[in-house]
């Protein structure tokens, strides 16, 4: 694509939305699972602010906020897992649980981050009134559009389950539907709830608010646990609780469903003391007019394009987790639960490490693009690159060496038998060969984002989500059932594949060369270490002394073996880092000895 031939304005490019202050994207709303929407992109950097506020507390406690949502997020699904179990009943919640989300991207998600947020900054600085009419007008219209939205598919929530559910899932998908879909009303207006504090410097309730989300779906799970799950009896065809229809009843789809709507409400709700603090007061506003809804239209298109595919995605994958389960099955075939609980293993890897590369680089990317100094936009992008792999190889390398005994110890509780926690693993296996290639071109695009190109990420994406589609289909058709859903894991590892390579092409050709020479050897050295690393790892595991299946010496033993063993391996690697004179290893150790004197 052409350069513009002029500067852009403040806020403002042709290719690409409108951003925050320093050119950062949004900070993107949280759906209160700990992780953003899904087809979202990661989270970016908090917005700096000029107006003499304290941007390290406020960083801090952002950062704080955001880990701890993603800990409690994943400690949610880890509850549900232990309530419900991967079979059935865990498969069929955890497709109704996709829907909101996935339909709220498509309606808001995608545009609120790239566009909106930016807009309630501006009308926040700009408007005599501080951007409360602004605000005012859109909530207004985004209850409407959002509430019409959320009933017209909970109507067709039979519709959407025919489509997305295999024979035997239909009914629960569909009355767990019920109960899930209008949360997509809820999640339209904590988004721009928190657009709204965000554009007030109030960040601290948007970050910490979604953990209560995820401590009532915690003790929705408890209860689900105490009433059904502690003396229920297993299926008498497949040794497994909540596998078969009979098994399921009405109570437990109103607790879980309910439940979980529960939380986003309880999520909503708490964000008005903080409105009230930061001077907001919501009435109805019905003169639309006023609000720049060409512009909007107008910068959202690439946006949208780049949603609705992921979105085609992210259905295409839930479709054919579910085709290939069948619970008839004596042998255990993984479904969506155990994708879903591996793929958040992963987005937790990512996001603690990758995320924070991205937070520090994406303002210095952004100056650079601003000035068109390229060669420092490369040189920004080669260092998180290499910083990001040095923290990312080891987590990696536990995930292959140790999939086994770390999903035995995250998720062999309650309903989730050793036989769905192994297979779990298996496909851990598989998110640790991925996760590298995922946060590279995740880093890459982000440069993109600097450049405000939105154009570029949505049209080299296009033939990326057809590979992954494509992938998906093989895997179903050549696989065995129990082997599909570690399919859909390669099936995204070649798509992440492909959108590095297309994108490190097209930055080549943008910017000049991304000194790929040096990336690539330190690519080569911390791989070596995380292969020794890996190996050490694994050998202690071959050697662990057997285990018991079931009780508290089993669980006891998990939790010893994934430790000492994780422990060994971080050692080695680091100690093969030093060997191979990797150059982040020295950084780490100048910053250690910094902290340490002080």
């Amino acid at each position: 694509m052409a350069e513009p031939s002029a500067r852009p304005g403040p806020g403002h490019s042709p290719s690409g939305p409108v951003r925050g202050p320093y050119g950062t994207p949004p900070n993107y709303p949280q759906t209160g699972n700990g992780y953003a929407p899904i087809g979202a992109p990661v989270p970016p950097a908090p917005q700096p602010q000029p107006q003499g506020k304290n941007v390290v507390r406020s960083s801090l406690l952002m950062g704080a906020g955001s880990l701890v949502s993603r800990v409690t997020g994943f400690g949610r699904t880890v509850a549900i897992s232990a309530a419900i179990g991967a079979g059935l009943l865990g498969n069929s919640y955890t497709t109704a649980q996709y829907f909101p989300q996935m339909i709220y991207e498509l309606v808001l998600g995608g545009v609120f981050a790239s566009i909106i947020m930016p807009l309630f900054v501006k009308a926040h600085k700009n408007d005599p009134d501080g951007g409360d009419a602004f605000a005012q007008r859109l909530l207004t219209l985004a209850t409407l559009v959002l509430g019409v939205a959320a009933i017209l598919v909970t109507l067709c929530a039979p519709l959407i389950s025919l489509f997305m559910a295999n024979p035997e899932q239909r009914d629960l998908v569909t009355q767990f539907s019920y109960y899930m879909l209008p949360a997509l009303l809820l999640y339209g207006l904590f988004a721009v709830l928190s657009g709204v504090l965000n554009s007030r410097e109030h960040f601290g309730a948007p970050m910490w608010v979604p953990i209560i989300n995820n401590l009532v779906v915690i003790t929705v799970a408890a209860a689900f646990y105490v009433i059904y799950t502690r003396d229920a009896e297993v299926s008498t065809t497949t040794g497994r609780l909540f596998d078969s229809a009979d098994q399921v009843a009405t109570g437990m789809i109103v607790l879980l469903g309910a439940g979980t709507t529960a939380g986003v409400v309880i999520q909503v709700l708490c964000l008005a003391p903080a409105l009230r603090r930061a001077g907001f007061r919501w009435r109805l506003r019905f003169d639309f007019r006023s609000l720049p809804l060409r512009t909007i239209g107008h910068l959202a298109a690439w946006t949208l394009l780049f949603v609705a595919a992921n979105q085609i995605a992210v259905m295409a994958v839930i479709k054919v987790a579910n085709a290939a389960t069948d619970v008839d099955s004596e042998v255990f075939v993984p479904g969506v639960t155990v994708y879903n609980n591996a793929y958040l293993m992963m987005m937790m890897a990512h996001g603690i490490v990758a995320v924070s590369v991205i937070t520090a680089l994406m303002p210095r990317m952004t100056r650079a693009a601003d000035d068109r100094r390229w060669p420092e936009l490369a040189g920004h992008l080669s260092s998180g690159i290499r910083l990001a792999s040095f923290l990312l190889v080891p987590i990696a390398a536990a995930f292959v060496a140790l999939h086994e005994p770390i999903a035995l110890m995250i998720f062999q509780w309650g309903a989730y038998t050793p036989a769905e926690a192994v297979a779990t693993g298996q496909v851990l296996l598989m998110a640790g060969l991925v996760l590298l290639p995922f946060s590279v071109s995740q880093l890459q695009i982000y440069a993109f984002y600097a450049q405000t190109d939105t154009r570029t990420v949505a049209l080299f994406n296009l033939p990326v989500i057809a590979f992954r589609i494509g992938g998906y289909l093989l895997a179903f058709a050549f696989l065995p059932a129990q082997w599909v859903v570690v399919g859909l894991f390669a099936s995204n590892g070649v798509s992440y594949l492909v959108s590095l390579l297309l994108s490190m092409s097209l930055l080549r050709k943008r910017i000049g060369l991304l000194d790929m020479r040096k990336t690539a050897n330190g690519l080569v050295r911390t791989g070596a270490a995380a292969v020794i690393a890996g190996a050490v790892a694994y050998g202690g595991w071959l050697l662990w002394p057997d285990l018991p299946v079931d009780g508290a010496m089993a669980k006891l033993g998990q939790f010893a073996s994934s430790i000492v063993l994780g422990l060994a391996l971080l050692g080695v690697y680091f100690a093969a880092c030093l060997v191979f004179r990797v150059t982040e290893t020295a950084s780490l150790q100048a910053t250690v000895r910094a902290k340490l004197r002080r």
